[in-house]
């Protein structure tokens, strides 16, 4: 897929891992979009290592593993920037 692409899907894939996760992440849109192009990163790496896969392009195995991510990148995202107060 073009950059274009994954910052699409990413975008996709982050808004969904975002209302599965929710609560307040630093950064609004942009971190939301960058966090889910790296949770597709992350969903596609880990899919690979359990044998279900990579993310090839857009269909439901390829969302599904960048929700996945992006949940997993979004909860440790949150765990470290914590708001202390």
């Amino acid at each position: 897929m073009g950059i274009l692409s994954w910052i699409v899907f990413g975008l996709i894939a982050g808004w969904i891992a975002k209302l599965i996760m929710p609560g307040k992440v630093a950064g609004g849109v942009i971190v939301t979009i960058l966090l889910g192009i790296v949770g597709a990163v992350v969903g596609g790496f880990i899919g690979t290592l359990l044998g279900f896969g990579d993310i090839s392009g857009f269909d439901l195995r390829s969302m599904a593993l960048a929700v996945g991510g992006g949940v997993l990148v979004l909860f440790l995202f949150g765990l470290i920037f914590k708001r202390r107060g």
